[in-house]
């Protein structure tokens, strides 16, 4: 059973659809007690760093989260805002992140070679998947996700990096380390590429 962290933030009923078209059980949830006995966890997420942390903390839900991912190891993907509160933080707010991954995110540029650059990053983009991570390793063709999003990440391990797109020059686009990984775009909006990425993880 995969479990979707219901934090008020996300697209819940896509994932949760698009997950049952790869033929797997999941459900959404933000009760502690659940999350306590999930094997694995999506956090999705649209919205600003710091009410995505207000709701984590008002839920409760920070601590069984570090703890279930860090001290008991399951599978766990971000997507969206829920990559980007794995890190340390946002200049989009003060807040502090989840800090299971080194870094942080920064605005992207408005202008790019002396040409104006149309923030957010949004629609269809080609990435680059980085080495043989595995939500990419059984990639047959250069995958395309759909994004929305305003902020990027600014530096982290580089053996953390997945894969990277490119947009006004290069950013990283998903992470992995062990049992977490995480995603900038929208599986959940990327029709056969998302199918294909929400497949691989729920067989890990």
């Amino acid at each position: 059973m995969i479990t979707i962290i219901d934090y008020g933030l996300g697209n819940l009923g896509s994932i949760l659809s698009m997950l049952r078209r790869t033929g797997h059980q999941a459900q959404v949830t933000n009760d502690v007690e659940v999350i306590a006995r999930a094997k694995k966890l999506i956090l999705p997420g649209v919205g600003a760093f710091d009410a995505g942390m207000r709701r984590l903390e008002e839920n409760d839900l920070r601590e069984i989260l570090t703890t279930r991912v860090l001290s008991d190891g399951i599978p766990f993907l971000g997507i969206c805002l829920g990559m980007q509160l794995m890190f340390e933080g946002s200049d989009e707010g003060e807040l502090k992140g989840l800090g299971w991954f080194p870094g942080r995110f920064t605005h992207f540029p408005t202008t790019h070679n002396g040409a104006g650059l149309r923030v957010p990053h949004m629609g269809w983009n080609f990435i680059e998947p980085v080495r043989s991570k595995r939500l990419f390793q059984a990639a047959a063709e250069q995958p395309r996700f759909y994004f929305l999003h305003s902020y990027q990440l600014l530096a982290t391990d580089p053996a953390d990096v997945a894969a990277t797109a490119n947009y006004g020059g290069r950013f990283i686009c998903a992470v992995e380390r062990d049992n977490m990984m995480g995603v900038q775009f929208h599986p959940e909006r990327s029709h056969r590429y998302g199918i294909e990425l929400l497949r691989v993880f729920a067989a890990i």
